[in-house]
């Protein structure tokens, strides 16, 4: 499988003009603050605990691996063919030659990044892929690869990786023989029998079972956003936790309220009609160590897995906050952006405090809405195909953003901030996200919400290149996104889903204009990782 991913990374390549002019990529390094993760306070935790910890860490690791080989493909021979040190380091924080911004690449000789990645032949048309009758080919797990006749075939994950998955199995094998806690042991054991499988139920039930251990691993094919064919494939990831106890003790009213919110949501109520597991749960954590997809680009600062809507139902969802991620986030990128494009005004209301219930009830939105479409047209991601991941995306931060005004003004929530306070940093972390470019469906998310409230009047650009704020506006355009997402996904919409990406995914001239002047300013686009 080395060589068929080495294969598809030459196809990749283009003759370039001795002429082309050649990128600055020291530039584009900066568009990234370096955040270095400090070793961990392990006060309480056993020498068997940080045993497990480092398994886990190493396990992580071996995820990378897999990653390169599902994005772009021979990673080493790319990065040992970089003698710029910029150059290097801006191909390790993008796991291959094109910037995750733009799309486009940054070194010389490099076309196009495949819209399939490494999970499709590069020569695969739609209409045969379509027209192609395997049970497997949709499957999250599985890549599509020719035979020697050039017909098509689907290889399943834990053969394609084979040798890497072996390596995580010995790994966690030997954290589930290290460990104290039985619920992680479960966990550990039930994780890999799912990598060998690449079924994953049995191992997302154990996983939230267990809830009773101060560290955390969630590691395999979590996300399907590299796929830009058909948002089908999962690419390969890793987190490392450490838990904040006290402040889980405190996010733990909410997920006992998840039915309560589930009513709460906009629009039709048959448009929102699932009923989210009682056992689904809230943790506040910091990120000691990232691997493959997680640490590709631009750094998440929540999940909320699993995705198996079976599991969902049964169980429910988890909610992980990261903390130190949201808090260097904060601080260096949306505060800066505030002060850089709001009138003056409205900056005393961009929040530390808002955002991070910002991004807990943006996680939770992801665990809310509706997961079967109500026209028998399937799962919403099977009748929203591409779209899917772009709509989701857009919804979790729309309905995020709204159950957290309207909890913060009925008191709900234990911080002392205003629903002024909760838009204009909604507001404020939009501008800054529809920096991140149309290249994944997490910027064309960014960018529609933006467009809209742009169009409703809900922000203005005004000359002087600043923002204003009209409060009522935005609460009612939020209403109104939020209820129009859910009907979108609940009919399985995808003609209006498509035609809503084309009109609003664009970025418009002061999206753009925004984006000069915080470059002027030195404002980063996101934060990348080191670690002690």
């Amino acid at each position: 499988m080395k060589n068929v991913s080495a294969v598809l990374s030459v196809l990749a390549l283009l003759v370039v003009s001795c002429t082309q002019e050649r990128i600055d990529v020291g530039r584009l390094v900066e568009n990234y603050s370096q955040v270095t993760i400090p070793a961990p306070d392990l006060t309480g935790i056993t020498d068997n605990g940080k045993e497990v910890l480092k398994l886990y860490r190493m396990a992580a690791d071996e995820v990378d691996k897999i990653y390169w080989q599902q994005y772009f493909g021979d990673g080493q021979a790319l990065l040992g063919s970089l003698s710029d040190p910029d150059e290097k380091l801006y191909a390790q924080i993008n796991y291959g030659p094109w910037d995750r911004i733009d799309g486009k690449a940054f070194l010389p000789g490099y076309g196009s990044k495949p819209e399939g990645a490494c999970f499709y032949p590069a020569d695969l048309t739609r209409e045969e892929f379509d027209t192609w009758d395997d049970p497997c080919k949709d499957s999250p797990y599985t890549l599509v690869r020719r035979n020697a006749d050039g017909s098509l075939k689907s290889v399943w994950y834990h053969d394609a990786y084979s040798q890497s998955i072996s390596t995580i199995e010995g790994y966690l094998q030997r954290a589930a023989d290290v460990t104290i806690k039985e619920s992680v042991r479960n966990y550990l054991l039930k994780l890999i029998e799912g990598l060998k499988t690449d079924d994953y139920y049995e191992s997302n039930k154990a996983w939230l079972e267990m809830n009773d251990s101060k560290m955390d691993l969630v590691i395999g094919p979590i996300e399907a956003a590299d796929d830009g064919l058909y948002g089908k494939k999962a690419s390969y990831g890793a987190y490392v936790l450490l838990k904040n106890l006290q402040r889980t003790e405190e996010l733990s009213a909410i997920s006992a309220r998840m039915p309560e919110l589930q009513a709460l949501l906009p629009g039709d109520p048959a448009n929102h009609d699932f009923v989210p597991g009682a056992e689904s749960d809230i943790f506040s954590c910091n990120v000691l160590y990232c691997g493959g997809y997680t640490n590709a680009g631009f750094k998440v600062i929540g999940i909320n897995f699993p995705y198996d809507t079976k599991v969902q139902e049964e169980l429910g969802t988890r909610t992980i906050i990261f903390d130190n991620v949201i808090r260097e986030k904060f601080n260096r990128t949306v505060h800066p952006v505030g002060s850089a494009l709001l009138e003056d005004v409205y900056q005393p209301h961009v929040d530390a405090s808002a955002f991070y219930w910002l991004i807990v009830f943006r996680e939770i939105a992801k665990g809310l809405g509706v997961k079967e479409t109500v026209n028998g047209k399937g799962t919403v991601a099977e009748a929203l195909a591409d779209e899917a991941l772009a709509v989701e995306k857009a919804k979790s931060n729309v309905l995020g953003a709204w159950l957290c005004a309207q909890e913060a003004e009925a008191y709900h929530i234990s911080a002392l901030f205003q629903k002024e306070d909760v838009i204009t940093t909604f507001v404020t972390n939009t501008i800054r996200s529809a920096r991140f470019g149309a290249a994944d469906p997490t910027g064309i998310a960014n960018i529609i919400v933006y467009n809209y409230l742009l169009e409703s009047k809900a922000i203005t650009w005004n000359a002087s290149g600043r923002y204003s704020i009209d409060y009522d506006k935005t609460w009612q355009t939020l209403e109104y996104l939020g209820s129009e997402i859910l009907r979108i996904q609940a009919h399985g919409d995808v003609e209006a889903a498509r035609n809503w990406a084309a009109k609003y995914g664009i970025a418009g001239p002061e999206s753009l204009s925004d984006k000069r002047v915080l470059e002027r300013a030195g404002i980063p686009v996101d934060i990348r990782f080191t670690y002690e």
